[in-house]
């Protein structure tokens, strides 16, 4: 495995421990379907997050959050539909974004609640 694929491993890792830290239950990690990956999908209430995680280093510049294109907001939403509908459950979806920043030994997580909106 590639330092990048470790690297984004860690990244989601970190993040799942942080959701969990906010007392969020996690339902799945790495939900696959057709093209479409949801890293992490969890809930915390009557409310499912779909969330995309976004690893950098310090040397990283710009808003990560840019970074989430309109095919991948498609492909997002198609997997958690799916993933809704297959699970027939009865909730608000929202859509997060969790951005993992390296800063030498240590790192900062933050958590975008509804990052982008489908109607």
């Amino acid at each position: 495995m590639g330092k990048h694929n470790e690297f984004g491993k860690l990244g989601e890792q970190k993040a799942v421990d942080f959701l969990i830290e906010k007392g969020y239950e996690i339902l799945f990690k790495n939900y696959r379907h057709l093209k479409a990956e949801v890293d992490i999908i969890a809930k915390k209430g009557e409310e499912l997050a779909i969330v995309e995680v976004k690893s950098r280093t310090i040397g990283f510049f710009g808003d990560v959050s840019d970074i989430i294109t309109p095919k991948k907001i498609k492909l997002l939403i198609m997997a958690a539909d799916h993933y809704v509908q297959e699970n027939r459950l009865e909730v608000e979806v929202r859509f997060d974004i969790i951005t993992v920043i390296k800063k030498g030994e240590k790192f900062k997580v933050e958590h975008l609640e509804n990052a982008f909106y489908h109607f």
